[in-house]
């Protein structure tokens, strides 16, 4: 078999088979059964008598084995830095500490407590073009001997995973949350109007080394997603202007996206582009979909207002993921019960949808409910 090229059909796992064709959208396939966040409310369930070992929570669960892989090295919440900062107490504030994290953001922590709760970002390492160049630019350099050590190692593994039809995940900093992690949330807006061309600059830096990593993999590997971890909606819709989006955003996106296509070694394998927001992303979908040629969506948080029912009947184009809401799961039995008989039949006849929470399942829940809610999921395999 060539290199990049995909397995015959019959060489591949039942897995593969379920994830490929769940991506074809075919109707009545078995949902992938996966889920989404147990991290935040292990420490509760623990508390309450769960006594599950890590270890052994898929096979408990019933969760499905993963019928494709990921390649990463070009950030998730934040940019792939190389070096990373230093993580050092900056400041000494009493019942808490200003800590410098790897991102190079001042953090407010409660003493000898890092995880577990909303973290309060104080200060970010981009506030102009001089501490660009000073703090971050640099980091972003694909000639770094860790970072080509750490990509070759990823395609090694992803190469020898992919015998059995496995897809290719590349996943990505989307540029909203990357601009967002050096500027912030709050600066961020200002720095659209305020400096242009600054802006410009960080997002050719993203697309000169998303284009390096993503050329070396392709040498070896042919991509079947593009995974964008973008987070650019909260609870009434974008957090920046459509006009926005198209002139910071989508020229890039769209280069990206043609060279990656231009490479794959297999050019009759669909790319499937997948954009992860939370929030209400009803209003970008159709902006996502025609400019840059999305298709994949998630999560579907339905505290802003998303229902996965209403979007498929409405894209039916559309691969769907999340959409479950969590305070349903921490609502009891019988609430569960009427959301998984509103959503999961018609979504199963439609295809392509796989059903996970509309974000991390909460310590609220219990994990007696949620073992019922899984054995509700396992109905439609």
């Amino acid at each position: 078999m060539a290199k990049g090229e995909l397995a015959p059909r019959e060489r591949w796992s039942e897995m593969a088979l379920k994830y490929r064709d769940t991506y074809a959208k075919v109707p009545r396939r078995g949902f992938i059964q996966k889920t989404f966040g147990l991290s935040y409310c292990l420490d509760a369930w623990r508390a309450d008598g769960f006594d599950v070992p890590d270890g052994e929570l898929n096979a408990f669960f019933q969760f499905d084995p993963w019928g494709k892989v990921s390649l990463g090295e070009l950030g998730w919440v934040e940019a792939e830095l190389y070096p990373r900062f230093p993580v050092v107490v900056l400041e000494d504030r009493g019942e808490t500490e200003l800590v410098q994290d790897f991102a190079g953001r001042g953090v407010l922590y409660f003493k000898g407590r890092r995880n577990g709760f909303m973290p309060e970002y104080v200060t970010h390492p981009v506030t102009d073009r001089a501490s660009w160049e000073k703090n971050v630019k640099w980091r972003l350099d694909y000639q770094n001997d860790d970072r080509l050590a750490a990509l070759a190692k990823q395609r090694d593994w992803v190469e020898a995973e992919t015998h059995d039809g496995k897809m290719v995940t590349q996943c990505i900093i989307g540029g909203y949350m990357y601009l967002r992690s050096m500027i912030g949330p709050e600066p961020l807006p200002y720095l659209f109007y305020d400096d242009p061309k600054l802006i410009h600059d960080c997002m050719a830096t993203w697309l000169d080394l998303a284009d390096k990593v993503t050329a070396y993999y392709q040498e070896a590997l042919t991509f079947d997603e593009l995974f964008i971890a973008e987070d650019i909606c909260y609870k009434n819709g974008p957090l920046i202007s459509p006009d926005m989006i198209r002139e910071f955003l989508f020229p890039y996106y769209r280069q990206l996206i043609h060279n990656i296509r231009a490479r794959q070694l297999d050019p009759k394998r669909t790319l499937y582009i997948h954009l992860d927001t939370d929030g209400d992303c009803r209003s970008v979908l159709e902006l996502y979909r025609d400019e840059v040629g999305v298709t994949v969506f998630s999560p579907f948080e339905v505290a802003s207002g998303c229902d996965v029912v209403a979007i498929g009947k409405r894209y039916p184009e559309m691969i769907l993921q999340g959409g479950f809401d969590k305070r349903i799961l921490a609502a009891g039995k019988d609430a569960i019960d009427r959301e998984v008989d509103r959503i999961f039949p018609v979504m199963y006849e439609r295809g392509g949808y796989i059903p996970t929470s509309d974000h991390g399942v909460p310590a609220e829940v219990n994990w007696r409910d949620y073992v019922h809610y899984r054995k509700r999921c396992l109905e439609f395999i």
